[in-house]
């Protein structure tokens, strides 16, 4: 796609992550689920050790989206993957391609990295991302579901 830059992010892009974490929020009418911070992304993004990665997508050089990612480990594989944790391209942006070439660099970070594959989840009513998922090969896991541990339940886990 002409025009689109994408690049690793930097500690000023912070403030623009975050910004697009509640988009992505709000799209996904999840507004009341944010809770990170800058300082959060600042220490998980570029502390030490750094958790988690992230680009941002550059349309005429100004943000038009993101992806942050972090690696996990396949125990049946022997090797770690690339977990996609997020991916968001602005509604006014999208359809031109901008999320492919997020995708087509993420599965070219995980080839480089020795990742034996890449994981992400969609919301099952997100049918437009769906599509896009299964035109560039994605396929869902079926009898997957993915648990979760958080807040009071999480704490009252780990003090019993």
């Amino acid at each position: 796609m002409t025009g689109v830059t994408l690049r690793l992010a930097t500690p000023e892009d912070v403030p623009t992550i975050l910004g697009f974490v509640k988009a992505l929020a709000a799209f996904e009418h999840l507004e009341d689920e944010v809770q990170a911070t800058e300082a959060d992304f600042h220490d998980s993004l570029f502390g030490t050790p750094a958790r988690a990665e992230a680009l941002i997508a550059e349309l005429g050089g100004k943000p038009a989206g993101f992806s942050l990612w972090f690696y996990n480990f396949s125990t049946f594989r022997g090797r770690h993957g690339l977990y996609v944790e997020d991916i968001y391209v602005d509604p006014a942006h999208r359809g031109a391609g901008i999320g492919r070439k997020i995708f087509r660099f993420l599965a070219q970070r995980a080839i480089s990295q020795g990742c034996a594959r890449m994981d992400w989840d969609v919301l099952n009513w997100n049918s437009n991302a769906i599509g896009f998922y299964r035109s560039i090969g994605a396929f869902p896991l079926d009898g997957w579901t993915r648990q979760r541990l958080t807040g009071p339940s999480l704490t009252a886990l780990a003090e019993s």
